[in-house]
Parts: C-alpha cells; structure tokens; sequence
C-alpha cells in the first residue's frame, strides 16, 4: 500500500529488512523473485515508499534466515508502524512526511527566518499567520489549523518531549505581525518557556554576518536519538517543501544550523532580548 506520510518507524523497518537481506547475501532481484514480489516492491518497502503487511515482513525475515527474536521484533514494528498518529485525524491540514517525523523526533534544531516557530507560536500568532498566509480559508478553516498547530505545541510538556534548538532570526521579534497587543501575549508566552529544560531559544541578531543561503528560508534537522535512524533535514522556500535524507546534505544543514549558532546570542542574553522586546509594547 503506497505511503503519503512514511514515518521514522517505516524507515526503520525498511533498513533493518534491507539489511537482513545483505547479510543473507542476497540481491534485491534474487529476493524478490523467490518471495514471489516485483523488484520494485523490495525497493519500495526497503526506502519506506510502501507499507509491508506482516505476512511480508514475515516471509522476508523467513528468506533471510532471522531469528525468532528479530523476526518477531520486524512485525511488532510493522504493527506499530501502521498505527494511526494523532495528526492523521487533521490529513486536511498536514502534507507530506513533516508532522509524522517531528512527532518521532528527539532533537530538533530549526533556523526561522521570518516567523515565530510554529511549535512556539501562540494561539492569536497563529491565527494571524494562517489567515494571513491563506486569504482563500473560511473562518473554520482557519480554526481547524489553529487548533492543529496549538495540538503540536502539546508534545513540548511532559517527559516524553523532544529538545527543541531554535534560532530566529532578531526581525521576527521586531515585525509587530498582528499589532502590538498580539505580539505582546505571544512574547509573553515564549518569556515562559525559555527557562524549560528542553527548550534552546537563541536570537540572530542583525549585525550578525551569516551565510546568504541561511536567508533563503527556513529549515530544520530533525533527530531520532539512540533508535539508529538517521537524521532528517526539512527545508522550506519559494519552490516549496523539501525532504534532505542525503547524509552529505543533512550534514549541511547541520553545519550552516552550527554557524548560525556560533554567532547568535547565547540563550541567556536571547531572554533578556525577548524580555526588552517585550517591554517595548507596553509603550504602544
């Protein structure tokens, strides 16, 4: 069955099937035709494009000569990997990989040019975004993001709740989007975060000298912790979405992230940053 959303644990299994065949010695041809599959099914299962059922993950780990502990732990893979998440009751408003992945993620570390981190972003800041961004929605329309994007910003309480490292751009704190009333109730509620544990906030301030790519929009690099799956870099611009799994480009990423790092205020002088931003609507 063809994926539109293939998660972290999709991925997982394809790689861990993928390498059960190698070990076997067997090619991917030669595999697919004494399971009786098209060669492009072994591609499409191995890369996370397809979604195995378990009578395939079965017959594969049989061909492959895995053991009862690994064959067993292959299907109770599948069996959560088809399982519904929470963003599925809203596939109106999420595309594509994103919300699957951030909500699998360990790490994720997100360079914002232009706006307040969606994981960050008050309710009235996003109501502003969304309807700014989409004149075409209805009001309910608009509501229905709303409220999903406010379900996203749950994952960031409780111990289960990934590290978030966001670099935002000084613009963004300045740019009164909304009028200064809006602005003031969202830096208020990132001044209440920045002090949690998993929460990293620091501001690039304008003087600062960066890369020009790092202005051509936002992008994150999301990390899975000790599961072995590799990390993934999301990127946004004027073409669109795009998903970097290329471990040269994430590395990339991840290095242009780190210099934006370098030179941004330490989290501790990017408070007392927010904090003076802050202060300055009370005089509007």
């Amino acid at each position: 069955m063809p994926m539109k959303s293939p998660t972290v644990r999709h991925r997982r299994l394809g790689r861990d099937l993928r390498q059960l065949r190698e070990k076997a010695g067997l090619l991917a041809d030669e595999a697919a035709r004494r399971l009786g599959w098209s060669p492009a099914k072994i591609s499409r299962i191995e890369n996370a494009r397809t979604a195995p059922s378990v009578t395939d993950v079965s017959n594969a780990c049989d061909l492959y000569g895995a053991d009862s502990a690994t064959k067993a732990g292959l299907i109770e893979l599948c069996r959560e990997a088809g399982q519904r998440g929470w963003w599925t009751a809203y596939s109106d408003v999420f595309t594509g990989s994103y919300i699957a992945l951030e909500a699998e993620a360990k790490l994720i570390r997100m360079w914002e040019p232009l706006l307040i981190p969606g994981l960050l972003q008050s309710e009235g800041y996003a109501r502003e975004v969304i309807s700014s961004g989409r004149p075409d929605l209805s009001k309910p329309e608009v509501q229905r993001r709303v409220d999903a994007r406010m379900i996203r910003k749950l994952r960031m309480v409780g111990p289960s709740a990934p590290t978030l490292h966001a670099v935002i751009d000084e613009a963004v704190f300045q740019r009164p989007l909304g009028g200064s009333e809006l602005m003031k109730h969202q830096l208020d509620d990132i001044l209440q975060v920045v002090d949690w544990p998993n929460i990293i906030i620091q501001v690039l301030p304008i003087r600062a000298t960066v890369v020009v790519a790092s202005m051509e929009g936002r992008f994150c690099v999301m990390s899975f912790g000790d599961s072995g799956d590799p990390d993934v870099g999301y990127a946004e611009g004027p073409a669109g979405e795009v998903y970097v799994e290329a471990d040269g480009q994430v590395r990339r990423l991840m290095l242009l992230f780190e210099r934006l790092a370098d030179v941004a205020l330490s989290p501790e002088e990017s408070a007392a940053f927010i904090a003076a931003a802050r202060s300055e609507h009370d005089f509007h």
